[in-house]
């Protein structure tokens, strides 16, 4: 079965999840790009989400081109009211539209870790999947004017909302994701340090929100349950990496998601169709689909 074109029938389309939010720190998350969009939105293998958080506008990853700012425009949503970047990691597809953002924001602040400067390639092809070198000059010009919050530890924003900053691996079992390696001739493994997620603290529990979930998907959660001595999610959005993840380790995430008893599962980008799918069979009416369009009311 082809579950991409499954996922978009059946999921797809501009939809509105939880119209009532809770009014302590509630958030909307808007999905401005993803693998997949709904009708008349441009879609890429990128990932770019739109924050509302209280009176502030938060980026979280910018795709791989500047679709996000056409597919913004389409929703009513204005980049030039952005108030802070976050860059889950140094890779083309969650960073490449970050030059044409500073562009129309060129005030706020980028939050993003060191590592995610560094040259990052994958075997397959052995293509450079780094951010490009005018967005990293772009990003070292900006850290020399202040304008860069390097994000090694954990991070606050804005009160509430965080960011994980480098998550520690503890599982053992959950590796980056794929074949990632920091030279071109992919001899020497990519830990993906820069990997992190956004986690914020609202009256109907904590939300994450992944880029890519390089560092695990049960380690994200793990390291924001230990940050905020919570051990209930209401939701976890984003990519997470689980495209060629074994049935153990699904069925593994799976139980961690239980455990948490997360309310909202939201997979996006880079989890697989495999994992959406059994996703959906697990959580049935819990489970929605991050499409380009999408908004979730928090």
């Amino acid at each position: 079965m082809d579950y991409t074109k499954k996922i978009t029938e059946d999921f797809c389309g501009p939809r509105n999840i939880d119209e009532n939010p809770d009014s302590r720190n509630a958030v909307i998350i808007t999905t401005l790009v993803d693998n997949t969009a709904s009708k008349n939105l441009a879609s890429e293998h990128g990932l770019s989400f739109w924050i509302e958080y209280n009176d502030k506008h938060i980026i979280f990853d910018t795709g791989q081109s500047d679709a996000f700012v056409k597919n913004a425009q389409q929703l009513d949503i204005d980049p030039a009211e952005t108030d802070a970047i976050v860059i889950s990691h140094g890779h083309y597809d969650h960073t490449g539209g970050l030059a044409a953002l500073l562009d129309i924001a060129p005030e706020v602040n980028v939050y993003i870790h060191p590592a995610a400067l560094e040259p990052k390639f994958s075997r397959k092809g052995n293509r450079n999947i780094s951010i490009s070198d005018s967005t990293k000059q772009i990003i070292l010009q900006r850290a020399g004017r202040g304008k860069v919050i390097w994000t090694e530890r954990p991070t606050e924003i804005f009160p509430g909302l965080f960011t994980t900053g480098q998550i520690p691996r503890k599982t053992g079992f959950e590796d980056t994701g794929g074949n990632f390696f920091i030279n071109a001739q992919c001899t020497k493994e990519d830990p993906l340090l820069d990997d992190q997620a956004i986690f914020v603290e609202t009256g109907k529990g904590l939300v994450i929100l992944l880029g890519c979930a390089h560092s695990g998907v049960m380690n994200t959660l793990d390291y924001a349950a230990k940050l905020t001595n919570q051990n209930h999610m209401y939701a976890v959005i984003g990519g997470m990496h689980l495209l060629n993840a074994s049935t153990e380790r699904i069925e593994r995430t799976i139980d961690k998601f239980k455990s948490y008893d997360v309310k909202k599962i939201c997979p996006a980008h880079c989890t697989g169709n495999n994992a959406v799918e059994k996703f959906k069979q697990a959580f049935a009416e819990r489970c929605f689909i991050c499409c380009a369009g999408n908004r979730m009311h928090l």
